[in-house]
């Protein structure tokens, strides 16, 4: 072993999971990244800038936001060096090991954290054994700090591999918000793939199953909407203003009253509300963040179509105005079927695994997507997965972790089959 990562995977895991950071936020835990990549030694290593197309991010965080996480990673004692080339919060790394003549196979993994606060009850394992979340308000409620890790992991066991060919692994920043897919794909860096491999943790599968094609991704755009109207007092002068909370309140019931579709699964949701003043004052500006979903690409328009027809209509009612920004989005793409036979031939060689499921809907987003996506239109095959992993609470809560025996079956997995695709590519 190089730099023998694989025994480490639970502190690795553990180190990322205490420092939990938004998308494009990922300072700190790119820089960890590049620590272990460079150790690991790798034959070329892109960073921030290099790794994606600056104008194609989407869901970029105010610059305050930005300038906050960064201070906290060079606080924290990050290189400086470092941090100048993840400046702006151009997060995330590609590395790339050659191992002679063969296919370029990629795997992608993401890294962000969630906006929740992590439990600090007893019984919460990270709280329990001193791996809680130190960012208050963030926490890595997905899995993400696993994905790194077993990307990490599996990196280092393919260089020492007989695998035959370019092994390429993506690290990408902001998935949660579906804002890196997309310029991590323009980044360059994909269009040479030739197969191309991604996966998620848990999802309600137990450790010991895989899902060898996890299939119908919802397509998702996020959307945030202002509404504008005029203060007045709301006891003298109840009708001398026009009303923003008004407009908001009837776009999220209209919204919400969106009809479904004979096509396929459709999905709105708003989460997020913010504004007015005071309860005595007829409220001047409402800001709304919102999703919707669908299981094409073309359901998800239809719903973004709709409901920005019911904000507009919302506004004109109650004579205010609103400020539509379309903030990120991901599409439908399903992976290669043959790629996926191979999958799950080698996962039933994997002595850790105990069930493999051929293929079963992922029921939720990915802007892992657009990767796959170019892959596909450049002759290539790529698949989703999902490697089982144990979690006492759902993903997204503030009691969320893993069962870390997922990280070697992981590991074990991605690996046997970059090797198996490198060394009798069918």
């Amino acid at each position: 072993m190089s730099h023998d990562v694989r025994n480490r995977l639970s502190s690795i895991r553990r180190a990322f999971h205490r420092h939990p950071e938004p998308g494009w936020c990922e300072f700190r835990t790119t820089a960890r990244i590049v620590e272990e990549l460079e150790r690991i030694g790798v034959d070329e290593l892109v960073i921030g800038r290099e790794a994606l197309s600056s104008d194609h991010r989407m869901a970029v965080p105010p610059e305050e936001t930005l300038i906050e996480w960064h201070d906290r990673a060079a606080d924290a004692g990050v290189d400086p060096a470092l941090l100048e080339r993840l400046d702006e919060g151009h997060t995330g790394a590609v590395a790339t090991v050659r191992n002679g003549e063969g296919p370029t196979v990629g795997l992608r993994v993401d890294m962000d954290g969630v906006s929740i606060p992590e439990s600090e009850a007893a019984g919460h394992r990270p709280a329990d054994e001193g791996f809680r979340s130190e960012h208050e308000g963030y926490m890595h409620a997905c899995g993400h700090d696993a994905h790194a890790t077993i990307a990490l992991g599996t990196l280092e066991a393919v260089k020492e591999s007989d695998f035959r060919g370019t092994f390429r692994v993506f690290f990408q920043p902001a998935e949660e918000v579906a804002g890196g897919g997309k310029p991590l794909t323009e980044g360059g860096y994909v269009d040479d793939v030739d197969e191309l491999l991604a996966f998620h943790l848990g999802l309600g599968r137990p450790t010991g199953t895989v899902v060898a094609n996890a299939t119908r991704p919802l397509a998702m755009a996020h959307i945030n909407a202002t509404f504008e109207g005029a203060s007045a007092h709301a006891g003298k002068d109840p009708s001398g203003g026009t009303n923003a909370m008004q407009a908001m309140t009837t776009a999220v019931q209209n919204a919400y009253g969106i009809a479904r579709h004979g096509d396929g699964l459709t999905r709105v949701n708003f989460g997020r509300v913010e504004g007015g003043s005071a309860s005595n004052v007829i409220a001047e500006e409402i800001t709304l963040d919102g999703e919707v979903r669908g299981e094409t690409t073309a359901l998800m328009e239809y719903m973004r179509t709709e409901l920005e027809r019911v904000l507009y209509a919302a506004a004109e009612l109650h004579e205010c105005d609103v400020v539509i920004r379309r903030i990120s989005e991901s599409i439908r793409v399903d992976g290669d079927p043959t790629l996926a036979e191979l999958v799950e031939s080698v996962a039933r060689t994997v002595p850790s695994i105990d069930e493999v499921i051929p293929e079963a809907p992922l029921e939720a987003s990915e802007d892992a997507t657009f990767l796959m996506d170019r892959v596909h239109r450049n002759g290539g095959r790529a698949l989703y997965l999902i490697v089982g992993a144990d979690h006492p609470t759902s993903h997204h809560t503030p009691t969320f972790d893993l069962d870390e025996r997922a990280l070697d079956v992981g590991v074990e997995l991605l690996t046997e089959v970059v090797s198996t695709l490198g060394t009798d590519r069918p």
